[in-house]
This record gives C-alpha cells, sequence and structure tokens, in this order.
C-alpha cells in the first residue's frame, strides 16, 4: 500500500499505563511503525491507570515517537473507560480519518468508537485482543459479558469492516461464535530488537533471582489467565527445574501460587517477583533464562513469549497460546498439552540437553528477526487498512 492514510487508533488505556501488560507496549509499537512510514497517526485514550491517573495532559494531543496521543478523563464508569469528553471528540472529529482502529471489547470506548466512526461513515477495524476466548468468558463475569456481548459487541464487530487477529488460534475462537462476520484479517504482532546493554544496577530481587543459575521464566502479569499454576503443578515432576515468576500481580494472585508452591513443597525452587519489570532488570531475567514458558488458558498472541525468542531464549507453550503456531514453525521450542505431567516432560527435556535447547533458541532468534519486524507487521497492517477505505 503507497497510500498514506490518516488513522485514528481507539484503545481504553494507553503507555505509560504499562500494568495492562503486552497489549500497550503492542498498540503503540503498531502506532510507531506506521508513523515511521509517513501514516497521519493519532490515538484517543483515556488517562485510567489502575486506582489512579498518567501523569499526562488532558484533551489535547502529546506526541510519542511520532504518535499523537490525546488522553481523555474517565471519572465515572472507570472501570468500562466511560468518558463523556472522548465521545464529544470523536463525534467532532471520526469524519476526518481514513479508518479507525478499535483495539478490546467489552469496553465503552470501543462501542463509542465503533458508533461514531458509522455514524460518520468511516470504516473501522477491530482487534479483540484476545478478549473473545469462550474459556476466559466462562471463568470471569460470564452473564455479564454474555449480555455484553448479546446487546453491543456482536453488533461492533458485524458492522466493522474488518477483524484483526493476532494468530489462528484466535482466528479460530471467532469463527466459533457463529457470527456474520467481515473478513477477518489474521497479523501477528511484531516485536523489537532486544535494547543495547545497559550499565544500570540491578534491583535487589533481581540479582537474587538470577544469582542460582540457570532457571525457567514466566514473564507477564501475574493472572489467572496465564494459568501458572500449570507451571507450579509440574515441578514436582521436573526437579531440575527452578521458576521465575515476574510481572504485575493482577488480583492479588500472586498470593495463591506462594501458597500452591508451599503445599507442593516446591516453594524453594519457585521466585515470584510481583512487580512491573523493565529495563536493566527485564534483560537480566532474559539472560538467566535457560527456558521461557507460557502455559496460559488462552493468549491470542503471546507477545512475551515472543520477545523471549527474539532473545534466542527457546519456549515452551501450551496449544492455547496463539503463537505456539510460530514455536512450532520456526523449531524454537517445545508446544506441550496443558496437563503438568507434559508440561514437566517438556521441561525436563529442554533442561537436560541444554545444546538441543541453545539451538532451539536460535532457530527461534532467526525466525522473529526474518519475519516478525514491526516494520513488516506495520505494511501489512496498512494493506489491511487500505483495503478497507477503498470500500465503498
Amino acid at each position: 500500500m503507497d497510500e498514506l492514510l490518516r488513522l485514528l487508533h481507539v484503545v481504553p488505556t494507553y503507555l505509560p499505563a504499562l500494568r495492562y501488560g503486552g497489549p500497550i507496549r503492542s498498540v503503540h509499537a503498531l502506532c510507531r511503525a506506521l508513523a515511521a512510514q509517513g501514516h497521519d497517526v493519532h490515538v484517543f485514550t483515556t488517562s485510567v491507570d489502575g486506582p489512579a491517573d498518567s501523569n499526562v495532559p488532558l484533551g489535547r494531543p502529546v506526541d510519542l515517537e511520532g504518535v499523537k496521543v490525546t488522553y481523555f478523563p474517565s471519572r465515572l464508569l472507570r472501570r468500562l473507560y466511560w468518558s463523556p469528553p472522548m465521545r464529544r471528540a470523536l463525534a467532532a472529529s471520526v469524519g476526518g480519518f481514513d479508518v479507525v482502529h478499535l483495539h478490546a471489547v467489552y469496553l465503552w470506548p470501543i462501542w463509542a468508537g465503533a458508533r461514531a466512526a458509522r455514524a460518520q461513515g468511516v470504516p473501522y477495524v477491530v482487534s479483540p485482543r484476545g478478549m473473545l476466548v469462550p474459556e476466559l468468558i466462562r471463568r470471569k463475569s460470564r452473564w455479564v459479558k454474555a449480555a455484553w456481548i448479546a446487546l453491543v459487541e456482536r453488533a461492533t464487530l458485524e458492522a466493522a469492516a474488518a477483524i484483526h487477529a493476532t494468530s489462528s488460534v484466535e482466528a479460530g475462537h471467532l469463527a466459533g461464535f457463529g457470527w456474520k462476520l467481515p473478513p477477518v484479517a489474521t497479523i501477528p504482532h511484531g516485536v523489537d530488537d532486544p535494547p543495547l546493554p545497559s550499565a544500570a544496577p540491578l534491583s535487589a530481587d533481581i540479582a537474587a533471582a538470577t544469582a542460582q543459575g540457570p532457571l525457567v521464566l514466566a514473564f507477564g502479569r501475574l493472572s489467572w489467565e496465564k494459568a501458572l499454576d500449570r507451571l507450579i503443578g509440574a515441578l514436582p515432576m521436573a526437579p531440575a527445574a527452578r521458576v521465575v515468576l515476574a510481572g504485575d500481580d493482577a488480583d492479588g494472585y500472586a498470593a495463591s501460587l506462594a501458597a500452591q508452591a508451599r503445599a507442593l513443597g516446591v516453594d524453594r525452587r519457585v521466585t515470584i517477583v510481583a512487580r512491573h519489570v523493565e529495563g536493566a532488570d527485564k534483560e537480566a531475567l532474559f539472560a538467566a533464562a535457560r527456558v521461557f514458558a507460557m502455559t496460559s488458558l488462552s493468549e491470542n498472541f503471546g507477545l512475551a513469549a515472543f520477545e523471549a525468542m527474539r532473545r534466542g531464549v527457546p519456549v515452551l507453550a501450551t496449544p492455547d497460546v496463539g503463537m505456539s503456531e510460530i514455536v512450532r514453525e520456526s523449531g524454537g521450542g517445545r508446544v506441550v498439552e496443558a496437563a503438568p505431567a507434559a508440561i514437566a516432560a517438556g521441561l525436563s527435556a529442554m533442561l537436560d540437553d541444554p545444546a538441543g535447547s541453545r539451538a532451539m533458541g536460535e532457530a527461534g532468534r532467526a525466525h522473529v528477526v526474518a519475519h516478525y519486524g514491526w516494520p513488516s507487521v506495520a505494511r501489512r497492517m496498512a494493506d489491511l487498512y487500505g483495503s478497507v477505505a477503498e470500500r465503498p
């Protein structure tokens, strides 16, 4: 696609609200890459950052690496990110864009963005970002989500110009609803190059976690959706594995993981770093990892595992992790069934064969570098935008 476009991305939260995990980083990385290719990229979002607000100007564009980001306040119904100022801005400005891209489902800004785009005849693309997974719907707020899907989300998706899935796993979940969906484009996340080595000192907890030698790393939000209990449950059958779980603690889940480790008698082989980890601390964890493990209940993609592959760390993933198909395709690790016994067998095989694991890691790194840089992904997204912008 050669034509430059004026694009509006609508997302409930944005940088610097990193507590919300991989989608925050990946949406900005996409927007940054699109802007670098010459597109005029705008973001409408809220300033919500957990119980507080990000320290950002409100109601006017802020330049973040070439992306024009406008933050709006959400004073009431913050869990839905309800923002009357955003609604007014959408009504006033959506007509000036070629395409609107909505990131997430269930949340008010997505409904408002879709409604404004339809009212002004602007095509829109929806990225559900892994939030339309039947298993996750059943396990959390089932009836509320089912009602929202029936009353709001189905109409939003069926009226879209296109749906964006990041993996065939996610596309399969969408097809399972049986709706009259527009074309579903499967375009994966990209991955950034690792930062240059830093001389910054490590935090005490990271220094302690990495001082004991090679480890199995699970990095990302500590949440029930990540099914880290599966990984801990595998440890009695994988005596060589020492695990570090690192990331923001969602709803006090870290405490239940620690209790499980004690009950199984493996707590000396489990280190939990229940906080946001970045910079030199994050790179030190990846450098110490012999294996990266992602055993989620469902993962539309699995960005942290992708980052591990980019750094040459072999990945052990379960089939419901979207990027497991890339692990298989590249030979960058192992895909095992979700049962603790299968996870334990996979971990043991990788830990007992350091040379084979290094070869897997290098194969994964080469594959990711060749196929999943953000410039390439952004060009594919721009082609999708161009195709929907050209339709009557």
